[in-house]
């Protein structure tokens, strides 16, 4: 079984001689060197995801994977299964990627009409992001909240290559007194050389933190919005707890923004370090959460200021600095596992947004960094117009309300990489709750789109706003309820249900049901004991 998979996986990256001029339009010397440039391929036969390396006899190897100067390297083109089914590329692996393709899975299909559906993401593993805090304050294990794509699209029909988008070559794009239909889509070449030529393409890339706004913030700045990120502060943060263990000296963290991101990740850090560190929170606004429902943010306002949470509002930064004099006094020490920078300050100097406030200097041993974000989106190729993709000024495409992207008919967009305005004309916001119902949208479109039937126009519809505040606090507004606000335990369970429910799949549910169910009993256990062991001590 597992050599007739390999043998079928590898005989569809045979190169087609009739793309041949194609190819070389596109990729000048395509003709010259595609025989000198082989697939490596990997599968499982109990898995229907696959990792592709490229490989090529001209450079050095190591084992069956080669690593390939970009100059070298010549396009592959991958051929799908079937030639006959419709062929839906998903660029992104998120909340809008992954659940547009388990949408497209879900649906019902003509025989002929079902798509062949491939999702490429440059991580392996999909995050749920929304719960990303939880990893800092050990409530959640890395695989509940970030499982392989592998297992989830286990029992799908879905492929998933683990590479990353480099150029798009649409082909669907409405030219100048040219036809209002188009039969064509393009391609997408990915980072690894290999040519994916598709029908149907979904932009679901997300977006990732922008720091180049202010001098420092890329040198000394840590974001948070990946799983990689979440792992670099959480031993940034263990780093200094062992430092700072048994001394007098406290942990200051500095979180730049207070918007949902800024102050979720201000409650769970200021409640784990408890007395030994203090976090300072920075935002231009004069309060936090400006645009949160007003419960949502008096509860948040009111943990904070239970625990050592310093609030700098009404400020920008002007720039992130290493402490010169602490560089000068105390040089770091390199050490085995540990970067040299961990025992580093830095100087955030503050600029007043607001009349009445004086410049202000914060020190830091960690700067985390929750402010502004750009589109991943790949360029595009070939550059003039009318091929571009139309995008605004953050990078994401422009669409029309069934989430096609305006000018291609073929090319939908979602979540981050999505543009598209409210009737009052508000710009959607980048979150979950958003791209989770694109999603749906988009996977029905496409139904529709490959089916002759009419598109779907997309309505948002706000179901209420969530906020975690720690281990066993959060706040809950729910729409359909004016004015009620679920706080504490109430809230943090109610909050830890809704996302339970969103999760990928049944199976993943399940898992992660079962041992969430498992903590809480653990916890109530030891609670109980510890209640016995306190009234006993006191008889």
């Amino acid at each position: 079984m597992m050599s007739s998979v390999a043998l079928a996986a590898s005989a569809s990256f045979v190169p087609f001689n009739s793309r041949a001029k194609h190819l070389a339009r596109l990729f000048p010397g395509f003709s010259r060197r595609c025989g000198e440039t082989n697939i490596s391929l990997s599968a499982s036969s109990q898995q229907k995801g696959f990792r592709f390396a490229v490989a090529s006899s001209a450079s050095g190897t190591n084992g069956n994977v080669a690593e390939i100067p970009e100059a070298e390297t010549a396009p592959q083109l991958y051929s799908w299964p079937d030639k006959k089914r419709p062929r839906v590329c998903i660029l992104g692996g998120g909340f809008g990627g992954l659940y547009t393709a388990l949408r497209l899975e879900s649906l019902e299909w003509p025989d002929d009409k079902k798509p062949q559906v491939l999702l490429v993401d440059q991580s392996e593993r999909f995050v749920f992001k929304p719960m990303l805090y939880e990893l800092l304050s050990g409530e959640v294990d890395a695989w509940e909240i970030a499982p392989r794509f592998s297992d989830l699209l286990a029992n799908t029909s879905v492929l998933f290559f683990q590479d990353k988008a480099k150029l798009l070559y649409p082909s669907d794009h409405f030219e100048v007194n040219g036809p209002t239909q188009s039969s064509r889509g393009g391609s997408v070449l990915l980072e690894s050389g290999l040519l994916v030529e598709y029908d149907w393409l979904v932009l679901a890339l997300g977006a990732e933190a922008k720091l180049d706004v202010v001098p420092g913030a890329i040198e000394f700045a840590l974001p948070f919005s990946t799983l990689e990120d979440a792992r670099k502060v959480d031993h940034k943060l263990r780093t200094l707890e062992r430092r700072n263990f048994r001394k007098e000296s406290s942990i200051r963290v500095a979180v730049v923004g207070c918007g949902y991101s800024g102050v979720e990740l201000a409650a769970t850090v200021s409640e784990r370090l408890q007395d030994r560190g203090t976090v300072q929170a920075i935002n231009v606004e004069t309060t936090i959460c400006p645009n949160a429902p007003p419960g949502n943010r008096e509860a948040a306002i009111k943990v904070l200021s239970s625990r050592k949470v310093e609030l700098f509002l009404g400020y920008v930064v002007r720039c992130i600095r290493r402490d010169v004099d602490l560089e000068a006094s105390e040089k770091p020490t390199k050490s085995i596992g540990v970067a040299q920078h961990d025992s580093e300050k830095y100087i955030l100097e503050l600029q007043p947004a607001q009349r009445g406030l004086q410049s202000q200097t914060v020190e830091a041993d960690i700067v985390l960094w929750t402010v502004g974000n750009k589109s991943l989106l790949p360029k595009l190729e070939p550059r003039d117009r009318p091929y571009d993709l139309p995008l605004n000024a953050r990078g994401q495409a422009e669409t029309d309300e069934t989430l096609r992207v305006n000018g291609h008919p073929r090319i939908f967009a979602v979540g981050d990489s999505c543009a598209l305005r409210e009737s009052s004309g508000r710009l959607l916001p980048s979150t979950a709750q958003v791209a989770f119902q694109q999603a749906d949208f988009a996977g029905w479109n496409l139904w529709a789109a490959i089916n002759d039937r009419p598109l779907l126009p997309f309505r948002f519809q706000n179901l209420g706003e969530m906020i975690t505040l720690g281990r066993n606090d959060a706040a809950i507004s729910p729409s359909f309820i004016e004015g009620l606000t679920l706080e504490g335990p109430i809230g943090h369970t109610a909050r830890k249900l809704a996302y339970l429910i969103r999760l990928p799949t049944d199976e993943h549910r399940l898992k992660v049901g079962i041992s969430w169910l498992t903590k809480s009993a653990i916890d109530s256990v030891a609670s109980i004991q510890s209640t016995l062991t306190k009234v006993l001590s006191d008889s």
